[in-house]
């Protein structure tokens, strides 16, 4: 029987702390420029200040890009524009800093660390530091098979919450989250689907690279076929896991959760991290306040499930890509919105001595002394 207790995470997390938001808010009325003038990025600091627990806000030094890399069984029926078992070439093009996410990264001074999770390729193909937390060489097909064993579900769960706990650990003060897979969205689209009651036509997307027509039908059926097989375990989460998700998956959610445990702010990326979160919220409710959507994705699954967590991505700009590059294009916006929430100007606060009705005067003698 496994000794993971998922239900110890509602007791560990909290939320950001109230009071230090309240703080961050009446000291945003004080500072010289207009409250609302900044739109959102009011807001960005001060969740950020919460975030941190302290007034005025620091800023974010130490950011960090995690990604989580596998392949997906599911793939092989053709629902991807990529061949099945070749997410180990979108690693090496990022580890080489030839990706999208990789440019991003370098341009913004930001490291990026891969964990491979489920890649289909031999592990003497990748630095060791990439390859050392492997699972299981490729994920089942989610649509007739399960994606992975229980005891698996779990050994990748407690990777995600290890690999938080060591970036804590060494100081990130912030996390852009992806994923570097095939046929990922596939699994994401039958989570969303099963956690939010809906049909497989409603969360089904072209995913990074656009599919046609045709794919997209059979990436339908696929996430229907699987939805039938999530649908009897929604009440295990790490089950779920098992059945319809991949070991990245599976850890993408154990790190969400030791982050919000932690209390180190995530920045999600597409749909398979949306999903991941989905699944941690279920977890534990108030896991999501720990969390930003950085941006929107355009896959319908994605904006289910960022709506049920009540996150509103901060850009808009179309980039389907993944790897964490739409996450990282709002990493700049969150930095702002820190800068200018601690180095604003501020008008001091009023003290005793300008209160009209504060008497300064002598202490009054009392009667028979001098």
């Amino acid at each position: 029987m496994s000794s993971l207790n998922l239900d110890d995470f509602t007791d560990l997390i909290e939320r950001p702390d109230g009071g230090v938001r309240r703080d961050a808010e009446a000291r945003r009325e004080r500072q010289t420029v207009p409250p609302g003038a900044l739109g959102r990025l009011d807001d960005l600091g001060e969740w950020l200040a919460a975030a941190q627990g302290t007034v005025p806000v620091r800023p974010i030094e130490r950011p960090r890009v995690v990604l989580f890399a596998g392949d997906h069984g599911i793939a092989g029926l053709g629902v991807s524009a990529r061949p099945a078992g070749t997410a180990d070439q979108l690693v090496r093009a990022v580890l080489e800093g030839a990706s999208p996410a990789a440019v991003l990264a370098r341009r913004l001074g930001v490291p990026v660390r891969v964990v491979d999770m489920a890649l289909d390729c031999d592990p003497a193909e990748l630095p060791a530091e990439v390859v050392r937390h492997r699972v299981r060489r490729g994920s089942g097909r989610i649509d007739v098979e399960d994606a992975l064993t229980a005891e698996e579900a779990e050994a990748a769960f407690l990777v995600g919450v290890a690999v938080a706990d060591e970036e804590a650990d060494s100081g990130t003060d912030l996390v852009v989250l992806g994923d570097v897979s095939v046929g990922g969205t596939t699994a994401a689209a039958v989570l969303v689907a099963a956690l939010c009651g809906t049909d497989a036509s409603v969360v089904t997307g072209r995913g990074g690279r656009a599919i046609d027509d045709l794919a997209w039908m059979r990436k339908c059926a696929a996430v229907r076929d699987a939805l039938r097989r999530a649908r009897p375990v929604l009440g295990d989460q790490l089950q779920l896991l098992a059945v319809v998700g991949g070991a990245d998956l599976a850890a993408m959610t154990g790190f969400l959760l030791q982050s919000a445990v932690r209390k180190m702010p995530v920045v999600l990326d597409g749909v398979v991290s949306a999903a991941c979160a989905l699944v941690g919220q279920r977890v534990a409710f108030r896991a999501p306040d720990w969390w930003l959507a950085g941006q929107n994705s355009g896959e319908p699954a994605q904006a289910k499930a960022l709506d049920r967590m009540a996150l509103e991505p901060l850009l808009d700009h179309g980039v389907t890509v993944g790897e964490g590059a739409g996450a990282l294009l709002a990493l700049p916006l969150v930095q702002s919105a820190a800068a200018l929430a601690a180095e604003l100007p501020v008008t001091p606060e009023p003290t005793p001595e300008a209160d009209p009705e504060h008497t300064t005067g002598p202490e009054p003698v009392a009667s028979g002394e001098e």
